[in-house]
């Protein structure tokens, strides 16, 4: 059976314990049958040693890049390169999630230091392909292939996140798009990538990106996890939905 719904809206109502079935693909990789149990609990323990140990070497190799593109940024925008979005984290904790700053316009806020704290639950749901507060070529570049996301490597070495889970959103986001099922996806580590980046990303709904979410948590299992990993690699260098 091909899993067609990770790429397509479907209706998902709440079920006990999803299974993927032999045979099922995601794009072209093959996924056997495996039901989440209990004794998968020292697997994803040792998984989640392993990724933070590869978020800080990734991170390590990503340093003069960031480096670069901060100092870039900084001059572009006369502001701080880096700023924090508060979003929802894993079980509802708040999450000051770190990120190149791509977007300015206005008066520069009052502040100091290399971060700025953002609190604004509108934002995320304004973002368009043709959005005036990415004012550059250079920005609008660092946005469609990921690198002002780099930052969020510490979430993932500080166990904050995990490299794959559903993507962090705003309180706003949650209770508008994700309402009764809004408990049910925090249950799940929030990600760097998940299934919503490698389905078309922000070409998606809501009402999608809320299905695929629940299906990442429904059907996790460690063939899912690297098989969207694998996914993600090239859907950065394509940079084709993402802005």
């Amino acid at each position: 059976m091909v899993l067609q719904h990770l790429y397509t809206a479907r209706n998902i109502a709440p079920a006990p314990a999803p299974k993927i079935e032999i045979g099922a693909t995601l794009g072209s990789l093959p996924l056997p049958r495996q039901a989440v149990t209990e004794t998968d609990d020292w697997n994803w323990q040792a998984l989640a040693v392993c990724e933070r140990a590869a978020a800080i070497v990734l991170l390590l190799l990503a340093l003069p890049l960031l480096a670069l593109c901060a100092l870039a940024l900084c001059l572009l925008s006369g502001r701080t390169p880096l700023i924090a979005h508060r979003r929802v984290g894993w079980q509802g904790a708040p999450l000051w999630m770190l990120k190149l700053r791509t977007m300015w316009g206005g008066a520069a806020r009052d502040g100091s230091g290399w971060i700025e704290h953002i609190d604004d639950d509108r934002g995320p749901e304004l973002k368009s392909a043709a959005d005036s507060r990415v004012s550059c070529r250079f920005a609008r570049f660092c946005r469609r292939h990921s690198i002002d996301e780099l930052p969020q490597f510490w979430h993932v070495i500080s166990g904050e996140m995990s490299l794959v889970g559903p993507r962090p959103i705003t309180q706003r986001e949650l209770h508008r798009y994700y309402g009764a099922h809004a408990a049910e996806v925090l249950e799940a580590k929030p990600g760097l990538a998940g299934l919503w980046q490698i389905s078309g990303r922000n070409r998606l709904t809501y009402a999608d990106r809320c299905r695929l979410d629940l299906r990442l948590v429904r059907e996790r299992s460690i063939p899912l996890y690297c098989a969207i990993l694998l996914r993600t690699v090239p859907e950065v260098f394509r940079g084709k939905n993402s802005w």
